[in-house]
């Protein structure tokens, strides 16, 4: 926003009274660089010329359609970014005050108005305005930050984790696009049983409505896994619970799920639409074979899922991770699936942080969960 009559400002007059219009043009031709001023006579004619163009609004309170507060309340209620000053006929100090409390930058009585006081009052009132704007701003930041900060909790929760036997890590990065926020969300909990439960997951999209929807599927299913839930019906509730509260029916949500069994020996898995684990079990790196097995929530109604019982043995370690990582370049191509089953080939174990660091910048948001048992 400008904020100096040295420079051509765009000026909308709201008056009814041609004569006080008049005066008010030749006031301001005598500024350094003329404002372009565009002249109606009601609040109803303001409607069609008001845009973000208008940099200042003058406004009397004595209009056909509106007077007093009421015309005043209802162009600030238009003119939002726009600095806004009562030009009027009626010298009362009570309504200048009420006047400046209700949001104009100015007050000011015809009578008694000059070029130089109006060029200066328009200075002024632009210069305040830009203050305000720029405290509305910050506080609108404020806000957004605590707001994403309590999903940036909801989607990186404290694991619910008893035993000492495993290794248990987890990174959450953004993509390049720049926002914290995004759908990807991942969780980890040990029931009374002994069993480990852990999940990883990507809402497609970017954003706190994707963020949103992800904390909720991540507590629903923290949730459904406390209350013994851990097959079909518990997918089967997720997809229900997408589709109840997605803000598109094209938003789908792939993910992955295992349970470890209580002796840490073998893994349940179900890869929905999702990349595959990584393994690492005796030295030996590969996928989980038979994924996916079956399609993303969202997409299906009457959606099945294979459940893939995998074999983990004395020593191993297992990566759940969402496609931000192996959609990242290395070398100028896309990592890929067997890039990244290279890359824990040339480490000799799934080293997340060194992963990443490979890969560089991340196109898209990452969330992983590493879980390993015996030698590192």
């Amino acid at each position: 926003m400008t904020a100096t009559l040295n420079e051509t400002l765009t000026l909308l007059l709201i008056e009814d009274d041609a004569g006080d219009a008049f005066l008010v043009e030749e006031l301001l031709n005598q500024a350094e660089a003329p404002p372009r001023i565009t002249w109606v006579r009601t609040l109803q004619e303001m409607k069609s010329q008001l845009g973000p163009h208008v940099q200042c609004v003058l406004v009397d309170l004595s209009l056909p359609d509106a007077t007093g507060l009421e015309a005043l309340e209802q162009v600030l209620a238009l003119a939002r970014d726009a600095a806004v000053l009562v030009l009027t006929g009626l010298r009362d100090a009570h309504v200048g005050v009420a006047a400046v409390q209700a949001g104009a930058q100015d007050y000011l009585v015809k009578q008694d108005v000059d070029a130089r006081l109006l060029a200066r009052a328009i200075r002024y009132a632009m210069e305040r305005k830009r203050a305000d704007l720029a405290q509305r701003r910050l506080v609108e930041a404020q806000l957004t930050a605590k707001e994403n900060a309590r999903l940036e909790n909801g989607l990186l929760p404290v694991p619910l984790l008893r035993t000492r036997e495993l290794r248990h890590a987890t990174r959450y990065l953004p993509g390049s696009q720049g926002q914290r926020l995004a759908g990807d969300f991942l969780d980890t909990v040990q029931t009374a049983d002994g069993s480990i439960h852990v999940v990883v997951g990507d809402v497609c999209g970017h954003g706190p409505d994707e963020a949103a929807l992800g904390v909720a599927l991540r507590i629903a299913w923290r949730t459904l896994v406390l209350a013994g839930q851990t097959g079909d019906l518990l997918l089967r509730t997720l997809d229900t619970l997408l589709r109840a509260e997605r803000r598109a029916p094209e938003i789908f949500t792939t993910l992955c799920m295992t349970t470890i069994t209580p002796d840490l020996s073998r893994a349940r898995m179900r890869v929905v639409g999702h990349p595959p684990p990584v393994l690492v079990r005796d030295g030996k790196v590969s996928v989980v074979e038979g994924a996916p097995s079956g399609p993303p929530l969202g997409i299906f109604p009457d959606a099945r899922w294979t459940v893939l019982d995998v074999p983990l043995g004395e020593h191993w370690s297992m990566m759940l991770y969402t496609d931000g990582l192996i959609e990242a370049a290395l070398g100028g191509e896309m990592l890929g699936v067997d890039g990244l089953v290279k890359l824990v080939r040339l480490h000799g174990a799934i080293d997340i942080d060194r992963l990443i660091g490979d890969v560089g910048t991340l196109t898209d948001d990452l969330a992983a969960v590493v879980v390993s048992r015996g030698e590192p």
